[in-house]
């Protein structure tokens, strides 16, 4: 990260760890804080942000930065980032879960394009999910599927049971907590152009979670038998 202004970890050659970021370098001090953050000290720390001493004070506590990233330690010292600490969902439970691995991993799916889980003071995760539309026309041509258009793909229910499979294969994956019990395919791309997405395609998710609030409010209803449901 730029206050960082270099290296703070790195994977070197011969002692690789997939997942992770590495191992910090020779004067770097990183440990993990109560909530999941991850902190960083060394002498190449930034001085502080232009005219703005109150954001230097957030971010710089007693000589370690706040670097806004959650992640763990793995017992040989290498740092994995799970996610940033304002996209961390906290549960009605309790529970601090990060929706980027579980996002990532809905994505592997060749039929998924986009995933979002929501669950941020709620009892139980749920997602809203862009369908990969190329791949899934093909799919349903193959099998002889009709559609015209992105909306009348994703509402076909055969389309609708092929994510659900896709949906309960990545669910074998996490712990319960972390398990989708509900989602909604959205019937149209998500877009730039509508500020759902940044210029360089990241999601918005504040905006989306509004614009989207009415679909979301209907998994958490309690109304079951909706065919655009997983329950």
């Amino acid at each position: 990260m730029t206050e960082e202004t270099g290296i703070g970890t790195i994977n070197l050659p011969g002692d690789v760890k997939l997942g992770t970021v590495g191992k910090p370098i020779p004067g770097v001090e990183i440990k993990i804080a109560e909530d999941g953050e991850i902190l960083l000290r060394c002498n190449h720390i930034f001085v502080g942000y232009w005219k703005d001493p109150q954001a230097t004070a957030r971010t710089v506590v007693d000589g370690w930065l706040h670097t806004g990233d959650v992640g763990e330690l793995d017992e040989a010292g290498r740092l994995k980032i799970t996610d940033r600490k304002k996209e961390i969902i906290i549960t009605s439970g309790g529970k601090n879960i990060a929706p980027s691995e579980i996002e990532n991993r809905l994505k592997c799916s060749p039929y998924i394009n986009e995933a979002i889980v929501i669950g941020d003071g709620r009892k139980y995760l749920t997602a809203l999910i862009q369908i990969e539309y190329d791949n899934l026309g093909k799919w349903a041509q193959e099998r002889g599927i009709a559609y015209t258009t992105f909306k009348s793909l994703s509402q076909n229910p055969q389309v609708y049971e092929l994510i659900q499979r896709e949906v309960t294969e990545a669910n074998k994956d996490f712990a319960q907590v972390e398990t989708i019990k509900k989602f909604k395919l959205l019937e149209k791309e998500l877009d730039h152009d509508d500020d759902e997405l940044t210029a360089t395609l990241k999601l918005r998710r504040k905006t989306v979670n509004e614009k989207f609030r009415y679909i979301i409010e209907e998994m958490y209803s309690g109304r079951q038998g909706s065919k655009f449901e997983n329950v």
